[in-house]
């Protein structure tokens, strides 16, 4: 077996990111008015939000969508996530070099280009980011009827979403891929930012923890300023049991998909991930490092597809 455990030195965006430069709060207003109020001075002087503000997290986000992807029309019910843009344009990047390697180092574009996003949310970020910017085509997945709902009412009011994203509601919440990818379905990638929290009170904790980084307060109520339900934020076991699960169920699909990834959020979890894809026998996983400001994550790639299968897989058309 071919095993890539790749370790990049980065602390910045993605190059290709948008997000690297300090957000133009003036360009975005002109993108999305609702953003102004909540636009002030911070203590160095310069314009910026309070992030620990669900509601200018969702304007910031608006206003984002509207400016850099041409998506007018987003708003998630209440209390649902609502995530960073810029760390989530990351993982698309990252993917789009992935599927370079075996394109004769291109990009390769166009809506043939086909992901499957597991736990689409409500809010439909990846497919929305990989479909503005490098006009791919997305199946989403979730659990949850709202976050479908969303994501639907999402598409159908952005006439550049419609033709190129497609949202499944995953019937059986013990299931990843079964009942979502059928037996012809052919995807160059599928992607996931998985629950990550083993419990409730896991997924309290290490929010009142974030607040308080953001507002460098210790006595801070345990709202969520990013959101989210149960679903979205925990599971049982964490999200080793998760990834080990979709580790275990993408062997059924080998033939079905170029790439699975997945994110990773804690460093300790990779040698039990890794451990769960030597098992299997893939034919080769890479891990991808990420960093935006302080945070760190990474992506874990695994395929089942020999090189030489790769190659013959992007000269097909599917």
């Amino acid at each position: 077996m071919s095993n890539t455990k790749k370790t990049l030195e980065k602390k910045t965006l993605h190059p290709r990111n948008f997000h690297n430069d300090r957000y133009d709060f003036d360009a975005l207003i002109k993108s999305e008015v609702t953003l102004k109020e909540f636009v002030n001075l911070n203590k160095y002087g310069d314009l910026s939000i309070d992030f620990a503000n669900p509601d200018a997290v969702i304007a910031l986000n608006k206003a984002l969508l509207s400016h850099f992807y041409a998506v007018k029309n987003w708003s998630i019910p209440k209390g649902y996530l609502c995530p960073p843009i810029p760390g989530r344009a990351d993982y698309i990047h990252h993917i789009a070099d992935l599927l370079a390697k075996t394109n004769g180092n291109k990009i390769p574009k166009g809506k043939e280009i086909k992901g499957l996003d597991i736990g689409v949310g409500a809010n439909c970020i990846y497919p929305i980011i990989g479909v503005s910017v490098y006009a791919w085509s997305f199946v989403g997945s979730d659990i949850d009827k709202v976050s479908i709902q969303s994501a639907q009412n999402i598409i159908d009011s952005n006439e550049s979403l419609k033709e190129n994203i497609t949202v499944k509601l995953q019937e059986n919440s013990k299931n990843i891929f079964k009942g979502i990818i059928n037996k012809d379905d052919k995807f160059h990638f599928t992607l996931c930012n998985p629950p990550f929290h083993k419990s409730l009170e896991d997924t309290l904790a290490g929010n009142k923890r974030k607040i308080q980084n953001l507002t460098k307060q210790d006595n801070v109520k345990n709202a969520l300023n990013f959101g989210g339900k149960n679903n979205e934020l925990w599971c049982k076991g964490g999200e080793v049991a998760f990834i080990k699960q979709m580790i275990k169920e993408s062997f059924e699909f080998s033939k079905n998909c170029l790439w699975f990834t997945t994110l990773v959020s804690k460093k300790e979890n990779l040698d039990f991930i890794y451990d769960a894809l030597e098992d299997i026998d893939v034919v080769q996983y890479k891990t991808i490092d990420m960093a935006h400001g302080q945070k760190i994550s990474r992506v874990i790639a695994w395929t089942f597809l020999t090189a030489e299968e790769q190659k013959i897989w992007n000269k097909s058309k599917i």
